[in-house]
Parts: C-alpha cells; sequence; structure tokens
C-alpha cells in the first residue's frame, strides 16, 4: 500500500480554520461569567425568583435543596446591572445586586429562611452583593 501524502499548506489550512471556528466559541464559553444561587436543603418552602440581567428577565421556582443560575455579559459597561429577587408566601422578600466576576463563577447559598449565608458565601462573593435600593437587608431576617 502506498503511503497517502498531504501537502502541508492544506494541513496548515484546515488547523488555522478549525481554530477559527472553535477558539471564539472557546473563549465565550469561559468569559461568560455565572452566578449561582443554591437554597438549603433544611428549608421548608418553595421560593419564586426572578432574575433582572440588564433588562433580560426570567421568573421561576425554587425548591429546598434546588438552586438557580444565569450568566452575565463579558462586555459588560457601567450601566450594566444583575439584579435577583427572591420570595417566599410568607413574608420573605428580598432582593441583591450583584457584580458578576470576569470569566469566573459566583455561588451564593441561601439559609433555611432564605437568607443569604454568610458561612458558606465566600467573603469575596459578599464583597460584589449589594441590597437593592428600598429593600431590606438580605442578610438579616
Amino acid at each position: 500500500m502506498a503511503p497517502v501524502s498531504m501537502p502541508v499548506k492544506n494541513i496548515k489550512a484546515r488547523h488555522l480554520i478549525g481554530a477559527f471556528i472553535v477558539l471564539p466559541a472557546l473563549f465565550w464559553y469561559v468569559a461568560t461569567p455565572v452566578v449561582r444561587v443554591h437554597y438549603s436543603k433544611e428549608a421548608t418552602d418553595e421560593l419564586r425568583v426572578i432574575w433582572n440581567t440588564q433588562h433580560n428577565i426570567h421568573k421561576e421556582g425554587m425548591l429546598p435543596g434546588q438552586g438557580t443560575y444565569d450568566t452575565g455579559h463579558i462586555f459588560s459597561n457601567e450601566k450594566f446591572f444583575m439584579n435577583f429577587d427572591w420570595w417566599n408566601e410568607k413574608s420573605l422578600r428580598r432582593c441583591i445586586a450583584i457584580t458578576p466576576k470576569w470569566g469566573g463563577v459566583i455561588d451564593i447559598y441561601l439559609d433555611g429562611r432564605g437568607r443569604i449565608e454568610t458561612a458558606k458565601t465566600g467573603p469575596d462573593v459578599i464583597a460584589r452583593l449589594k441590597r437593592c435600593e428600598g429593600d431590606a437587608d438580605p442578610f438579616r431576617p
């Protein structure tokens, strides 16, 4: 059997074209900031949640032990905002403004009463959270 020869130029061109296709998608996947919220398994109430990321709004429910997430913008500007609202049927209603970490993941933990669990949520994450204007402090009962 005779060896098959392929010109080096064709091999290099294929690799370059493949790189131009794969690298932007890989960059987009790695650089997109992600915020995840975890709800304690010890909780008893379902939470209703709203993500508002630069006017891209979606609503969902979160049962005890479940989590939710949203992604930020890779190239955000000074007008960028990300808010997370959550409440239950009783009286809890909270909102936080989040500054996502470029190219990273932020994990926020809620305790059984729906408050931000400061023992599990890292201090670097807490520094990226602010109370929404006019709402109750999300760290207090």
